[in-house]
């Protein structure tokens, strides 16, 4: 039984696929439970509310090995505790490739869920959380520059965000008692994304180029892969980072960084010029 002390719940659900989704031969068991419970909590936190509970759904080859299953369980559930939130049940069968349905559920704390719609212009835009380090990650692997999971190498930790990456899940709530009038989670690029806050509440969200974070191992994968760390940060999906717009007149906390502005007219634009060529995650490509 999940408690719902409010009496509301907000849900979520998605759906993993190998191949599409992860590779075993790039992640561990352990980091593709891990991934696949902070992709789902990481929206229930999106909407303002505490994560709570997580029901899953796996369906794997007959051939599978039983301790790599247990190990992707571990990985659910310690993610799970690390946002607050449990695994409470969920079902398993027999797939060709390994495939997790996932539905994660979460508690308001009285207070109204905050959703796609509410920024105004004028509103301040920030973000919370890493942005671009699982596109770097996912990049280095592509081009075979990251070993295998592990402390070792220079871009270690950007690989590790790409295969379980850490969402910020306090900051969810944290946003809507500040009074955050939207918010969503980077999923399939910050653009991307961005456009959906944008087209539901009929504002132009403007980001300011040079407001936008880089640490040095961003910069240098770029370097080593001749990228632009810019357009990770842009158009890179799954750091399930958040995104929200506040009243102009919101003191931020430091976790939280102010990277633009709402406006009048529609759409996303980086430095007031369209991003329409800036594209992020197609889920159907």
């Amino acid at each position: 039984m999940v408690r719902a002390p409010d009496r509301r719940v907000v849900a979520t659900t998605d759906l993993l696929v190998e191949g599409r989704h992860f590779r075993r031969d790039w992640s561990g068991a352990f980091d593709i439970g891990g991934k696949a419970a902070a992709q789902n909590l990481a929206d229930v936190a999106a909407m303002g509310a505490s994560p709570t509970a997580l029901l899953v759904g796996l369906a794997v080859p007959g051939d599978l090995l039983v301790s790599w299953a247990e190990d992707l369980v571990r990985g659910l559930a310690a993610e799970s505790a690390r946002a607050g939130a449990s695994v409470v049940g969920g079902d398993v069968s027999s797939a060709d490739s390994v495939m997790l349905a996932i539905t994660a559920l979460g508690d308001l704390g009285g207070r109204e869920p905050v959703t796609r719609a509410g920024a105004q212009a004028g509103d301040r835009l920030a973000i919370a959380g890493r942005h671009g380090h699982s596109a770097a990650g996912l990049a280095l692997l592509e081009a075979g520059l990251a070993g295998p999971p592990g402390p070792a190498g220079e871009f270690a930790g950007l690989v590790a965000s790409h295969r379980r990456p850490q969402p910020p899940y306090a900051c969810g709530p944290e946003a809507a008692r500040l009074g955050a009038t939207s918010m969503i989670d980077i999923s399939d690029g910050l653009v991307a994304d961005l456009g959906h806050v944008a087209e539901a509440s009929g504002v132009r969200l403007d980001i300011e180029a040079a407001r936008l974070p880089a640490d040095p191992a961003l910069r240098s994968a770029a370097a080593a892969l001749g990228a632009d760390w810019l357009r990770w940060v842009l158009t890179g999906g799954e750091d399930h980072a958040l995104a929200a717009t506040f009243p102009p007149d919101t003191d931020l906390p430091g976790h939280w960084l102010a990277i633009g502005t709402a406006r009048e007219g529609h759409g996303v634009t980086v430095d007031s010029q369209p991003a329409d060529r800036l594209s992020g995650w197609q889920h159907f490509a």
